[in-house]
């Protein structure tokens, strides 16, 4: 099948007489557009994100290794970066696609530009694309595999970018969170952001955390400081050994990217000696697919995933609504949830699984992020409940 030329292609010739940058999909659909950040070539699975604020925060999630992300929201760039809003140290998510070029930053925080901000940490973006018509390819077909392909000179090798996303691997299998893991532990003492001081040190005794890092957001570290936790970090291929040896009184599961049925080839059976304990353990994104793998659920890929600051999720023990922060291409499969572990919260936008709990044991976690970077804080209360559950 030849590559498709799409409106947007025209449009693009049109307005700046030659495209700097092409956005390949596996299907041969093609998207031209104007290139910024990195140059070069980028392949990956390609997402689309709702959310009208926090694109630096989204760049930066470790959830996003292995996707390049399209902004439905139009305007991207525009307050500019800082090195506050940076949720790892570089971005992590392969590209970005957004529908208006960025604008010089207009914002009291900004430190940089964004394109600049991209091209120093290598990563490619593509501006002048309809988004529009690119999100509703996704969700129609899937997050397809792509090719983004930045040259300042428009010289695109048009066969080789399609047959290079057709050609990728894709998420399926592959465990990605040993990539974005810590190399080795460390403490955290750092609180959530607040006015006017900014990020202050939590100070004094707390509750004994030992924090897995499958992809930690500094946000999540924070939230749990700011709770009153003592915070260790430690390497998502920490042995139960390990962990125990700092004698928790809970251990937390972070979010992370891939597919959690390969990051659970190592992670389960580290969960499962710690649930022998009968430590309470809260687990986030892939921190909750890798517990319910753990209490012997399965999980599956979706068709495009969630991926935005505006879901509604039902907390079905308390028939409470709360607006979150989403960021996953898998979900747990409810119908395989054993006896004696509880389906807690479920989408209102398909009923997917959103949150589990151990009927007899301070053991729970959610798909959604409750840290709120970025995203509602609806969900705060959560890091508050691990808390308490660590009291009793």
């Amino acid at each position: 099948m030849p590559p498709v030329v799409t409106e947007a292609d025209a449009a693009a010739r049109t307005r700046t007489g030659r495209p700097t940058a092409c956005l390949a999909l596996a299907d041969g659909t093609l998207f031209h557009g104007q290139g910024f950040g990195a140059t070069g070539t980028t392949v990956a699975e390609l997402c689309f994100n709702t959310a009208m604020t926090g694109y630096q925060e989204i760049m930066t999630d470790p959830s996003y290794a292995g996707q390049v992300v399209t902004f439905t929201f139009p305007h991207v760039g525009n307050v500019g970066v800082n090195p506050e809003d940076d949720e790892t140290g570089d971005p992590v998510a392969a590209g970005m696609v957004v529908k208006w070029l960025p604008t010089e930053p207009s914002n009291w925080r900004a430190a940089g530009a964004l394109g600049e901000w991209l091209a120093r940490r290598g990563r490619i973006a593509i501006g002048g694309v309809d988004t529009r018509r690119l999100t509703r390819a996704i969700r129609r077909q899937g997050a397809p595999h792509v090719a983004l392909a930045h040259d300042p000179e428009g010289r695109f090798d048009i066969e080789a970018l399609v047959a290079q996303a057709r050609g990728w691997a894709g998420l399926v299998g592959r465990d990605l969170a040993r990539d974005v893991t810590c190399a080795q532990s460390y403490r955290w003492d750092e609180m959530r952001w607040a006015w006017p001081e900014g990020y202050r040190r939590r100070e004094g005794p707390g509750r004994r955390v030992v924090a897995i890092d499958y992809g930690a957001k500094r946000n999540i570290l924070r939230c749990l400081a700011s709770a009153g936790c003592d915070v260790t970090v430690m390497p998502g291929t920490a042995t139960a050994e390990e962990v125990l040896a700092h004698d928790p009184e809970g251990v937390f599961l972070s979010n992370g990217p891939g597919d959690p049925a390969a990051t659970g080839q190592y992670a389960v059976p580290m969960i499962r000696e710690v649930l022998a304990r009968d430590i309470p353990v809260f687990g986030i994104c892939l921190g909750h697919q890798m517990l319910a793998l753990a209490l012997g659920a399965r999980t599956i890929k979706m068709n495009h995933g969630h991926h935005g600051a505006n879901h509604p999720v039902k907390d079905l023990e308390t028939g409470k609504v709360e607006i979150t922060s989403m960021n996953h291409g898998f979900t747990v499969d409810s119908q395989t949830l054993p006896e004696g572990v509880i389906e807690t919260h479920v989408s209102l936008f398909d009923g997917s699984n959103c949150g589990i709990r151990m009927a007899d044991r301070p053991v729970f976690s959610v798909q959604y992020h409750p840290e709120a970077s970025p995203g509602p804080q609806d969900s705060y209360y959560l890091f508050e409940r691990f808390v308490t559950a660590m009291a009793r």
